[in-house]
């Protein structure tokens, strides 16, 4: 696996990858607030065709818009992120698909789950957007085009657009062929 922006502080204790973000990272396009980011951190793989992605995902977000999840990544315009992000206060499932411009689903999570599974299925240029309180029942949050592009970047992201970082810990990520 290979970074994209990679963190100061990380590290793999048997099947967990434990990150702390830096501060003023993030992966946005344009959208409502006008700017672009691109530097949050990202963990990944090259990968080709349809596949399942899983990680289960558990973390102490502190400020505005921390987040942390699974990313599919063709470049810097075309990409998508989901997981959750901390949004006044709350955790939200969130999927965000950028083709040069970002757009967001969200679904809040009240009572502040203290962990999340989520999946991401690709099937062509498709991508099916999954999410789990307990690792067994999913629910489908989103399904967008992404790319035709036979090969892609698949893996694990976090960011801290207006806080000082923040830790996270991505345990079992999986990448399979699915067909």
């Amino acid at each position: 696996m290979k970074w994209y922006n990679e963190p100061p502080t990380w590290n793999i204790q048997g099947g967990t990858i434990k990150i702390t973000s830096s501060q003023n990272t993030d992966f946005w396009r344009k959208t409502f607030h006008g700017y672009i980011r691109d530097n949050g951190h990202f963990y990944y793989k090259q990968v080709s065709g349809d596949f399942i992605a899983e990680v289960k995902i558990s973390a102490q977000y502190k400020e505005q818009y921390d987040q942390a999840g699974l990313m599919v990544r063709l470049d810097e315009t075309n990409w998508l992120k989901s997981g959750i992000e901390l949004i006044d206060g709350v955790q939200h499932v969130i999927a965000v698909v950028t083709h040069d411009y970002s757009d967001v689903s969200v679904v809040p999570m009240l009572h502040s789950p203290a962990a999340i599974w989520m999946r991401v299925i690709r099937q062509g240029a498709a991508v099916q957007v999954f999410y789990s309180l307990e690792g067994q029942k999913y629910t489908m949050l989103r399904m967008a085009h992404l790319t035709s592009v036979e090969t892609v970047s698949v893996g694990i992201m976090c960011a801290s657009p207006n806080g000082n970082g923040f830790p996270v810990n991505f345990e079992g990520f999986n990448v399979e062929s699915h067909e």
